[in-house]
């Protein structure tokens, strides 16, 4: 049977926040006749197995950590039974069931067509789609959108690596594990062992160097670091895997073979968990990006410029697959800022995304935000003598009932650049930091001053009066 042909302006292949966010803004707001294409479920690793089940399961670590605290303000709770991970995770997965529909619903209000299947591209106009049942159909798009995501790494060079698995099986766990190692230093390795931790498992993080979150600013590693080891999660510092295997007689256990700062000959550890969280690679494989003439960098990503064009005129692509800043609402606003800028008109000709001053947050414990530049790449782009920091290192106030050894650190630092000082990077510490940066990154957007903050009246008692009365 020959594949069934379609025509379009617009093909989108990836349903993710970026890419489904530039289908409805080509189809629905300015009426491009727009089909989508995914292969997995809606909604992108974001929805899926990221951001949204992420920030759930950190609610729930959250809940954990309160409970342990409540006492210390004279709640006597006695817990009659222990964490229900299994009912909770359940729970999770319905809600990001009902997030699937909702995507699902909204590109049909926009009237984008949705294909669910694979997509290979064929040359720069058109795309052979492979869908559930097989049968194949070829869509010819005077544009083509590549916004196929990512996934993440499992190292090849390790034997035994496939025995752990990685962020995206952390959502499938049905029970939580007693002992698990997570290996990585960035944001998903420190986020998922916070949680691991205070939802009772055994934590340990092996890490290859001193410190994690390597890119933020030297006060969010150092304290992030000292504040995980005295929750009772346990670093390994300069570490490196030799091998895994599985524990004869113990189904689900396995013995990973290690190298850390303490154990340089060598050491073992026993665990019925293993998480690989050592990055990301884009989502190509059979693609068909050669076919297509798509340029690719040397880790397989999709090379992009200011206004996401490829290397091939009318194919475009955002989001991860680029590798610029992974982030879902990077992607999304690119996608609009596309969306617009293709299907717009003479007012939207020069639109694109704005990558200067993204703000981010990692929902740690306590949480970690930053916008701007750190205090080392700031004076590395102006000079140190054109650098001027403002920080402060308190205890909240939320911690004024417990014993000094369950206090939680809160530090806040301000980076300054010239005479007028402009606040080029603000990185925080504390409870209550995500919501927080939100309101202080719009400042930081605007371009403001020092003498900006300093003339904003405090809120009292907060942790964020603290980032407007700074000497």
């Amino acid at each position: 049977m020959a594949p069934i042909s379609k025509e379009c302006d617009f093909l989108v292949i990836g349903g993710g926040s970026g890419g489904l966010a530039c289908a409805r803004r080509a189809s629905g707001q300015w009426g491009a006749k727009t089909i989508a294409v995914e292969s997995n479920r809606l909604g992108g690793t974001c929805v899926n197995v990221g951001c949204v089940p992420k920030k759930v399961t950190w609610n729930a670590a959250a809940i954990a950590e309160t409970l342990h605290e409540a006492a210390s303000y004279g709640f006597k709770i006695k817990e009659t039974a222990p964490f229900d991970f299994k009912t909770f995770k359940h729970k999770r997965d319905d809600y990001v069931r009902r997030l699937n529909d909702i995507y699902a619903r909204n590109l049909s209000n926009d009237k984008v067509e949705y294909l669910h299947g694979r997509a290979h591209l064929l040359d720069k106009n058109s795309a052979e789609v492979v869908l559930d049942d097989g049968t194949r159909e070829i869509v010819r798009a005077k544009k083509i959108l590549i916004a196929t995501g990512g996934h993440p790494n499992v190292p090849k060079n390790i034997p035994g690596s496939e025995l752990g698995i990685t962020s995206d099986g952390f959502f499938d766990l049905e029970t939580l594990p007693k002992r698990v190692a997570l290996v990585g230093a960035g944001y998903i390795a420190v986020e998922m062992a916070g949680m691991f931790h205070h939802l009772g498992s055994e934590t340990h993080l092996f890490i290859r160097h001193e410190t994690f979150l390597r890119t933020f600013d030297p006060m969010i590693q150092e304290s992030i670091v000292d504040e995980y080891e005295r929750q009772g999660i346990i670093i390994h510092r300069n570490s490196a895997q030799q091998k895994i295997e599985k524990l004869d007689g113990q189904p689900g256990w396995m013995k990973m073979h290690y190298t850390d700062k303490s154990a340089p000959d060598g050491s073992t550890i026993d665990l019925d968990c293993l998480l690989w969280a050592i990055g990301r690679s884009p989502e190509v494989e059979d693609l068909g990006l050669d076919k297509a003439g798509v340029k690719q960098n040397e880790r397989g990503q999709v090379v992009v410029d200011d206004y996401q064009n490829t290397s091939v005129d009318n194919i475009y692509s955002l989001g991860d697959v680029c590798g610029k800043i992974e982030l879902t609402p990077v992607a999304i606003a690119a996608g609009r800022q596309l969306g617009n800028r293709l299907f717009g008109g003479p007012d939207y000709k020069d639109a694109k995304m704005d990558y200067e001053n993204v703000p981010s947050v990692v929902f740690a414990h306590p949480e970690v935000g930053s916008i701007g530049l750190s205090e080392p790449d700031a004076v590395e782009k102006y000079g140190r003598e054109e650098v001027k920091v403002y920080k402060t290192s308190f205890t909240a106030m939320y911690y004024a009932m417990m014993d000094p050894k369950e206090k939680a650190p809160t530090k806040y630092k301000v980076v300054c650049q010239g005479k007028d000082e402009r606040v080029v990077g603000m990185h925080i510490l504390g409870a209550g930091s995500s919501e927080m940066l939100q309101g202080f990154g719009v400042a930081v957007k605007m371009g403001c001053r020092k003498r900006d903050l300093d003339s904003c009246v405090a809120i009292h008692p907060t942790s964020a009066e603290e980032l407007v009365t700074m000497k």
